[in-house]
């Protein structure tokens, strides 16, 4: 498929070449005009769903992806066929038992809804709730399984033939989308995530998370409450009663922020299909199949990086990259906030008109790749979730600006993370893990000073590199004896051959001609070691 779609060469360069028809030749020119990442882009496109969607991982990695390929993953959409309800019935069947619908008064079988995964059908309980069931497609994480065995065979491949790729660590990001496509694929999983989110929004009447049925919950089946609002893709969302736009951007916004600096755990894809709007301005949200979750320090990071972002303080936010991400010493931190300034402060106080906070955001991570800074997948995940929620934002008003909105709100988040039963919480964790230590160490400090305060005390210093100095100091050496030798027996020689002697060879005094020989011999043995790599 590759090499269909004009990447012959990449194939050949992994070493599978040989598996090509020579046919494929002639038809990869159709595609000479093409970028190689829109070639790639249409090489995923027919390769299927699970190739579909590693595309779009890949347009959430800026850190990773080049900025070309990260526009053309960007257009990779799922084009699937709905299924047969004879199909999804059979699913039911196998999941619910064979008398499945005694569970529901009715079944709509027209698809509500239709993707690469599942597909969701409108049903009424006996109990007269409406619902909707989500069925997962037959055969899909099979399918799935088998194109993440060829997409591991195609990194580790990519690994060992092409070095240019290796700091990108293409195994990592099939493994990382293996680990997504796992929990996306389990519906026990997702069930489990609403309740979550039901729970952490119980106190707030405004935010409406649907009700999960976990007696219908299998890994391929999930019945969960039909909302019954409108999604905000649809063009007359907003004209409800009572419902103004800007207070359902700050209900969403509210809900956004408590779930990423107050849960740590945030609804990784929201888009407008998933995003609901009542009367009232309420809100509501589903499929939480993709979620992120962050801990305190990222989340104080998070806070950090957004408060640096508005005052334009670049050093703050270059050290809140480093502070993040793994130690490296690569990093000028200098120079990279001179790199974040020249990218970030053309935009600053623009509207969403003319900027997006998160793709600037993304667009900094692949500044931070640059210096030798890999950020955490949780921090892209926030990242990417910026992007969708200003796509929210710019869906209910055009001039939303979503640094401005979340910095108004900032006080309810530094009071969240400030409060006394918090740092009461973090106090007591400190101390449970302070324990061990502070048991063993009177004991530790004892034994250190009785093997210090020991005559036979001696301590071992090894220092980096150590081995190759000696090796060379050894060499060093060596070559200097080499030269003694020789210099002795081109002396010795010379200081006999004017003397008279019964032995000669070819007039030469046959000692003078052994010892020229042996120093001629040493020379070449001294030369092979001083040009050798020791």
């Amino acid at each position: 498929m590759f090499a269909k779609h004009g990447l012959r060469n990449l194939v050949e360069v992994i070493n599978l070449g040989s598996f090509l028809p020579s046919s494929l030749g002639s038809s990869s020119n159709e595609n000479e005009h093409l970028s190689t990442a829109t070639r790639l882009r249409l090489s995923f496109e027919e390769l299927g769903p699970t190739f579909v969607k590693f595309g779009q991982l890949l347009a959430s990695r800026p850190d990773l992806v080049p900025p070309d390929f990260i526009e053309e993953m960007s257009l990779l959409q799922d084009q699937v066929l709905p299924l047969d309800f004879k199909v999804v019935e059979q699913v039911l069947v196998e999941e619910l038992g064979a008398d499945w619908r005694k569970n529901f008064l009715s079944v709509d079988e027209k698809p509500l809804g239709s993707a690469s995964i599942a597909q969701v059908h409108r049903a009424v309980l006996v109990s007269g709730q409406q619902v909707v069931i989500k069925v997962q497609r037959p055969g899909i994480v099979q399918t799935i399984n088998d194109d993440l065995n060829v997409l591991y065979f195609i990194a580790e491949l990519l690994e060992k033939y092409i070095p240019e790729i290796r700091p990108f660590n293409p195994v990592g990001m099939v493994d990382e989308y293996f680990k997504t496509l796992e929990l996306e694929t389990n519906f026990v999983v997702e069930a489990n995530n609403i309740r979550k989110f039901k729970e952490n929004f119980k106190s707030e009447p405004q935010v409406i998370i649907p009700d999960i049925y976990f007696a219908l919950v299998t890994e391929r089946v999930l019945v969960m409450q039909e909302l019954l609002g409108k999604r905000l893709s649809q063009e007359d969302s907003l004209n409800q009663v009572n419902t103004q736009a800007e207070e359902v951007i700050k209900t969403g916004l509210r809900a956004y922020l408590k779930m990423v600096f107050m849960d740590g755990f945030f609804h990784g894809d929201l888009h407008p299909g998933n995003f609901f709007v009542f009367e009232n301005n309420r809100i509501g949200l589903i499929d939480f199949g993709v979620v992120g979750r962050l801990n305190s320090k990222t989340q104080s990071s998070i806070v950090n990086m957004l408060v640096a972002l508005a005052k334009e303080d670049y050093l703050r936010l270059a050290y809140e990259y480093v502070d993040i991400a793994p130690f490296s010493e690569q990093v000028n931190v200098d120079i990279f906030a001179k790199e974040l300034q020249s990218l970030i402060s053309p935009y600053y106080g623009l509207t969403m008109k003319h900027m997006n906070v998160g793709k600037i955001l993304m667009s900094s991570s692949s500044v931070a790749a640059r210096h030798g800074l890999s950020l955490p997948t949780e921090l892209m995940m926030f990242f990417k979730s910026i992007v969708s929620i200003e796509g929210l934002g710019q869906k209910i008003a055009a001039d939303f600006d979503f640094l401005q909105y979340t910095l108004s709100m900032i006080g309810e988040v530094a009071q969240h993370q400030f409060q006394p039963s918090k740092m009461i919480d973090e106090l007591s964790l400190l101390l449970r893990e302070s324990r061990g230590f502070l048991n063993v160490l009177p004991r530790q400090l004892h034994m250190m000073l009785r093997r210090v305060n020991s005559p036979n005390y001696k301590t071992r210093i090894e220092i980096e590199s150590l081995d190759d100095l000696r090796r060379s100091i050894l060499a060093s050496f060596n070559l200097l004896f080499l030269g003694v030798i020789i210099a002795a027996l081109i002396l010795a020689s010379s200081l006999i051959y004017p003397h008279p002697t019964p032995w000669r060879i070819a007039g030469m005094p046959a000692f003078s001609l052994i010892g020229y020989l042996m120093a001629a011999g040493l020379g070449v043995v001294a030369f092979i070691n001083y040009i050798r790599k020791p």
